[in-house]
């Protein structure tokens, strides 16, 4: 499969003379490195390829990897987390990124970010084929990328059915791709909501997103029910703060916003027009007073898990039912 949600500068053959993938989403590294072994062994099948981890490139042995064949064999070489080389190694990866060896392809692998830093602006300034395998924070990406896997795959799902599945899976793009890859393997034709929901109900229900929908909607009993499932299932405190943090935002940005339809309001807003119709859905009983109480309930928890609490599991579940109660103060008042 190509890399998915990967950004490539404009050299865009896999077989340039050096590839560098930098960030820290390991499916998207290793995405990269499969994209150019394919391309390798498609050019000659006999392609060499050798993968090493930073302290397996002692000074030298690049060298001695790169250094000409009597049989002008391909190869593929990668270098995993470069940013953890050595001095010397460094050193000997510069000047080889000065005068690259035919056959030969390079992919370095770099975290990013200031350690090691000198070795990736010399591998731009080279002009490396560049791929971006930044970590998906963000809830708007992983959706983006679960409807790039299903487009790779030649299939269609609804909007409905990949956030569902974003809400089931969570943050995880290996598990979201396996998913993915098991609804196109199993499923004829378009791939609705109904059927990831037959497929991952469980999931569903210990989904951060779903402990945040529910306490949205003025539902405690239903919002405690599945945090106390996500807990139990693994899911990291600070997944579910932060599921509720843009759920009680999401009510107060469309709060605000003047009416229109959910095209227009999504442009505006930054949210896909499904989301619209759900949040104003969500948004009926609430108010701008009950919206600021349960902004501070939210970084309340949020500080509590962090390590200003005793009990982070406490903390989510008195932010839990704070922000059911303000879903409820329109009634109220």
């Amino acid at each position: 499969m190509l890399v998915a949600m990967a950004r490539k500068t404009a050299n865009d053959d896999p077989l340039a003379p050096v590839t560098l993938a930098v960030g820290q989403e390991d499916l998207l590294l290793d995405r990269a490195v499969q994209e150019v072994v394919a391309a390798a062994k498609a050019a000659d099948a006999d392609t060499d390829v050798r993968d090493l981890t930073s302290d397996q490139l002692q000074p030298g042995t690049l060298a001695e990897l790169t250094s000409p064949s009597l049989f002008a064999e391909r190869k593929v070489v990668v270098v995993r987390n470069g940013q953890d080389l050595s001095a010397d190694t460094v050193k000997d990866v510069k000047a080889y990124l000065g005068a690259p060896a035919e056959e030969i392809t390079l992919v370095l692998l770099h975290a990013g970010g200031a350690k090691g830093k000198g070795l990736l602006d010399a591998a731009r300034k080279a002009g490396a084929r560049e791929v971006a395998c930044a970590k998906m924070t963000k809830p708007a990406d992983r959706l983006a990328f679960v409807r790039a896997e299903f487009r790779a795959a030649g299939r269609s799902a609804t909007p409905e059915a990949c956030q569902a599945l974003v809400d089931a899976i969570g943050s995880d793009l290996r598990e979201l791709a396996s998913a993915v890859s098991q609804l196109t393997a199993d499923i004829e034709g378009t791939i609705d909501e109904a059927v990831v929901g037959r497929y991952y109900t469980g999931r569903a229900e210990a989904s951060s997103f779903t402990v945040a929908d529910r306490a949205v909607e003025g539902r405690a009993a239903e919002a405690l029910e599945a945090l106390r499932w996500s807990l139990a299932t693994g899911v990291a405190p600070v997944l579910i703060t932060s599921a509720l943090a843009q759920g009680v935002r999401a009510i107060g940005k469309l709060s605000a916003a003047r009416g229109g339809r959910p095209a227009d309001l999504a442009r505006e807003l930054g949210m896909p027009p499904w989301k619209i119709d759900r949040v104003r859905q969500q948004m009926r009983g609430w108010t701008p007073d009950g919206v600021s109480v349960a902004l501070r309930a939210v970084a309340e928890a949020d500080a509590g898990v962090k390590g200003a609490g005793d009990d982070p599991e406490y903390a989510l579940e008195k932010c839990v039912v704070t922000i059911a109660r303000a879903a409820r103060s329109r009634g109220r008042a």
